[in-house]
């Protein structure tokens, strides 16, 4: 993995980034961080305790004199899934764990906390202060990337009770008429895929490869919830021509006719629940919470299809990176690549498998990515939910086909006509 800290202070960013996961928690009660709403969610206590887990068990534990764990349970209770570390609670089950409370699991995170700092600021060699400012700066990744789980889980968890409340008292703002999609053309040719450059990444953006992308057209902006809703009025859910084998099964079993987060009032009036409560749909905004099923779906009902991750990352050279809210924007009315970064993960066509050359780091480290290689989608770009100077062009998420409980949205594209 290219782990090389930030040029910044790294006590300062750990700092940072540490609070912040706090202060996302701010809003919620007590009985809000210890539920959760499905297998696939965690409660807001666990995600608070398992960041915390992660800088005790791969850096103090490996790197403090006279280590000692703040509790030993814990070391089971907040192991997510490294299996090279030891035994670990079904993940199903982490909203049972009523204990510890949600004082205990803060003061978890103080005494880690100033554990970390005293590491940091003790005299090292230069050969171990290197160590720990890789491991701290995974750490700071890995724990955005929980940021970004806590929003859409507690969003999950908020919208199984029958009063939809709001996550933030803040008024949603009502789009602008989105501007007309424009299809933009990509020459393609021999390219360069994969990280580059002195920064952060993760090992499954590694290592940089060439690769040949055909000449092809990418879709201007994101599909908007007007447009998508214009598939769900035409029966694109009743389609079966439109599926692939195993999305028609999953939308059949499951009875779905929309997005999720979407209902339909007695007067036929579509609403969508967001982080700021139920909202009337507003037209212009991107369509998100879909499946790469509904995704892939709408695509072939459009006319197009979803980029391969080589195309996005291609065409993504040329778009600025955002930074999102709490809930996807409209498009600005302007030329170019529009909404890559901070309002909806796309899905692309791409499966998650390894680049060429690809090695994971020793250990349970190793753990972190290429172990998850298999049946799953790649996307690209960020999300509202996303921290600020987490994302990047070559940065890979990826989900079962059948995931929508993330931000995730739709670029289309098709080969250059």
């Amino acid at each position: 993995m290219d782990m090389r800290p930030p040029q910044q202070d790294l006590h300062a960013r750990y700092d940072k980034v540490r609070r912040r996961s706090l202060a996302l928690a701010e809003p919620l009660t007590d009985e809000d961080c210890g539920a959760q709403s499905m297998p696939d969610a965690s409660p807001i206590k666990w995600h608070l305790a398992h960041t915390t887990w992660f800088f005790e068990t791969f850096i103090l534990e490996r790197m403090e004199a006279g280590f000692a764990p703040f509790h030993p349970a814990f070391r089971v209770l907040f192991n997510s899934y490294y299996n090279g570390i030891g035994e670990k609670h079904p993940r199903a089950q982490r909203g049972l764990l009523t204990r510890p409370a949600m004082a205990q699991v803060r003061a978890y995170r103080a005494d880690v906390d100033a554990r970390v700092a005293r590491l940091l600021a003790s005299d090292l060699d230069a050969e171990q202060r290197a160590q720990l400012a890789m491991l701290v700066t995974l750490g700071l990744e890995h724990e955005q990337q929980h940021q970004e789980l806590m929003l859409t889980d507690v969003k999950h968890l908020l919208a199984q009770s029958a009063l939809l409340p709001e996550y933030m008292d803040v008024p949603l703002a009502r789009a602008k008429a989105a501007p007309a999609m424009a299809w933009l053309p990509f020459a393609g040719g021999l390219t360069d895929i994969g990280h580059h450059g002195s920064g952060f990444c993760f090992d499954n953006e590694l290592p940089r490869h060439k690769q040949y992308v055909a000449p092809f057209e990418l879709a201007s902006r994101l599909v908007t919830n007007g447009e998508y809703l214009e598939f769900v009025a035409a029966g694109g859910y009743f389609n079966a021509a439109l599926w692939l084998a195993e999305g028609w099964d999953w939308v059949r079993s499951q009875s779905l006719n929309s997005p999720m987060y979407w209902q339909q009032d007695e007067q036929g009036q579509w609403r969508e629940f967001t982080l700021h409560g139920a909202q009337p749909l507003d037209l212009s905004l991107p369509v998100t919470h879909l499946s790469l099923f509904e995704a892939d779906a709408y695509a072939h009902w459009a006319g197009a299809r979803l980029p391969t991750e080589a195309e996005w990352e291609f065409a993504a050279a040329q778009a600025e990176v955002e930074t999102g809210t709490l809930h996807p924007s409209g498009a600005a009315d302007d030329d170019g690549l529009l909404q890559m970064f901070g309002h909806c993960w796309q899905w692309t066509s791409s499966s998650y498998a390894a680049y060429p050359g690809f090695q994971s780091a020793p250990g349970a480290l190793g753990e972190y990515n290429g172990k998850f290689m298999l049946n799953q989608y790649v996307l690209r770009g960020s999300s509202c939910a996303t921290p600020d100077g987490h994302a990047r062009a070559s940065y890979r998420n990826f989900f079962p086909a059948g995931a929508r409980w993330q931000f995730t949205g739709i670029r289309l594209a098709r080969l250059a006509s």
